[in-house]
């Protein structure tokens, strides 16, 4: 039985679904995940500093990375992509380009 799903969160490929037959781990620098969200939160009217969320992501990736129930971290059979040069069009090629890929191998 297969089911076809696109699932997010930090856990997912090595926790919930770790069985998954395609797995992605999506990373960037965390200077450019911060200016992200500081200009999503800006977007939306917030008032916001990109330092504050700067320090606030490198705090949670690090306790995330360290906690003793289900690390963030790749699991052994993701496929990495480092967003930090690429735009939402082209992370989205990768992933497909892959997809499609193993696809016809099956």
């Amino acid at each position: 039985l297969y089911a076809r799903a696109v699932l997010e969160g930090r856990d997912i490929g090595t926790g919930v679904l770790a069985s998954a037959t395609i797995k992605f781990f999506v990373d960037a620098d965390p200077e450019v995940r911060a200016r992200r969200r500081t200009d999503q939160l800006l977007s939306q009217g917030q008032d916001t500093d990109y330092m504050e969320v700067l320090e606030a992501l490198k705090l949670r990736d690090q306790q995330d990375r360290n906690r003793v129930i289900a690390p963030l971290k790749p699991a052994d059979d993701a496929v990495l992509v480092d967003t930090t040069q690429l735009t939402p069009e082209q992370v989205l090629g990768q992933m497909s380009d892959h997809i499609n890929h193993t696809a016809h191998q099956e």
